[in-house]
């Protein structure tokens, strides 16, 4: 896809005291001791220990000195760094800083703030652990401040190991409890048709193509479209150049006759959409039977009651969900909304992890951070509603694909999601994207995560 757009600690021991304060109904009860994440609920970073300043920072598992143990300190509680003993996230002034654990700066008073949230508040005062404010065009301020209560005042606190349940049986699991194998630029094969200019093809994300991709088990297709003459086109950028590429209705109708022969399966689509509404609408008339297996979550009232069971789906014949990442205010402006035709907004129904670990070789950033947060956007990986829990699509690929790298790093995808990935989104992922999934067996990472529920 696209770069501008997309491209441990160990848990200690649960301590047998535990805050006697009483938590309001419907709050979160005030946790245990132990090893946690102290994770913003308006941002989804974690507070970090940068040099003695307390900041936030792109969640990244054990690295970057953001895990803190914390355990009970008299009336009150200390947050302790898991890297430097006697070091506790404290305060100085008005500013979040590390302080000796034997300080009175390193006191908090947490509370329940209503459902998994909680207030960190200096003992004795009506201060707070807070984001800062932002000014307008700038994203919050790294720095951590004490201030005011208020909504930027509301923390997570997510367990580095967390208890988990066993998946429910086949019958019982919801489309939110289950992880797919998804393929990155899967149109981007070699096989099916051209899709990039010369010499940039020669470097595909995929080497399989996508009837191939179905039978192996991938069930999540990333797809970049184009509009030319012809209608939308799969091509990477654009389609100047590109060697009889891919039309879109053409890949869609590979799936729905799979899902015909296969009635038991669910797939799903995700669309880097630079076509007009009424372009999109067109191709998808041309595709024999979408209507037979199109899913529709819009129209069945999961906003309100969560996600189905994934064998409700199937039985009522919903197998394909369809996202776009293209904007419902610019379609409204248009006067075509996708979603009036079964085309999802991806933004309201799932969270996604920013796109890249780097370039195709060298060193990766594991860090795990939402795609959608900037100056102007800001949806945390943390997201929530009441009812309704987005599907989380973790990215897990490079700028550029080699194979050697692509390889090893889909080795490392199943403890990337778990230490990195799943503590940051408070939730396991439910569609695992790789480039070359024939490479370092990233189907077992599918595998482990579809043998628990979290939390």
């Amino acid at each position: 896809m696209r770069p501008s757009r997309r491209s441990l600690l160990a848990a200690t021991a649960v301590l047998s005291t535990v805050f006697a304060v009483p938590a309001p109904a419907g709050a979160a009860e005030i946790p245990v001791g132990g090893a946690y994440y102290v994770q913003s609920a308006t941002t989804g970073l974690n507070a970090a220990d940068s040099a003695g300043a307390v900041v936030q920072h792109n969640p990244r598992g054990n690295e970057d000195h953001q895990q803190w143990t914390l355990r009970r300190n008299g009336s009150s509680s200390v947050l302790e760094s898991a890297d430097t003993a006697g070091s506790c996230l404290g305060r100085s002034g008005d500013q979040a800083r590390t302080v000796a654990c034997t300080s009175a700066d390193a006191s908090w008073e947490v509370a329940p703030n209503g459902a998994d949230q909680y207030t960190l508040k200096a003992p004795g005062t009506d201060r707070y652990l807070t984001l800062a404010d932002r000014s307008n065009g700038a994203n919050y301020p790294a720095q951590l401040v004490i201030g005011p209560p208020g909504g930027l005042a509301s923390w997570y606190l997510t367990p580095v190991e967390p208890a988990t349940r066993p998946m429910p049986p086949q019958d019982q699991r919801t489309l939110d409890q289950v992880t797919f194998l998804t393929a990155h630029n899967a149109y981007a094969n070699g096989v099916d048709g051209g899709f990039a200019p010369p010499f940039v093809n020669l470097v595909p994300n995929q080497t399989r193509g996508i009837s191939r991709q179905l039978t192996d088990g991938v069930r999540g297709f990333m797809l970049d479209l184009h509009q030319t003459p012809d209608g939308a086109i799969l091509c990477h950028d654009s389609c100047t150049l590109v060697s009889k590429p891919v039309a879109l209705w053409v890949d869609l109708q590979r799936m729905v006759d799979f899902l015909k022969q296969h009635p038991d399966q669910f797939v799903t689509v995700f669309m880097e959409d630079y076509v007009d509404p009424g372009v999109l609408r067109a191709e998808l008339a041309r595709v024999n039977g979408l209507s037979d297996v199109l899913y529709r979550p819009d129209l069945t009232g999961v906003r309100d009651k969560g996600w189905p069971k994934l064998a409700e789906l199937t039985a009522a014949g919903h197998r394909l969900l369809i996202f776009t990442d293209h904007s419902r205010s610019a379609d409204e402006s248009a006067g075509l909304t996708r979603d009036s035709f079964g085309v999802m907004y991806q933004r309201e129904w799932t969270v996604e992890n920013y796109w890249s670990m780097g370039s195709g070789l060298g060193s990766s950033d594991w860090s795990c951070y939402s795609r959608w947060y900037d100056a102007g956007t800001n949806v945390p990986l943390t997201r929530t509603e009441p009812g309704f829990r987005p599907l989380f699509v973790m990215n897990h690929f490079r700028d550029a694909t080699i194979a050697g790298t692509a390889g090893t790093d889909n080795t490392k995808l199943a403890d990337r999601a778990r230490r990195f990935c799943r503590p940051a989104a408070r939730k396991k992922p439910n569609y695992l994207a790789v480039d070359r999934y024939d490479l370092g067996d990233p189907a077992s990472a599918v595998n482990t995560l579809n043998t628990y529920v979290y939390p």
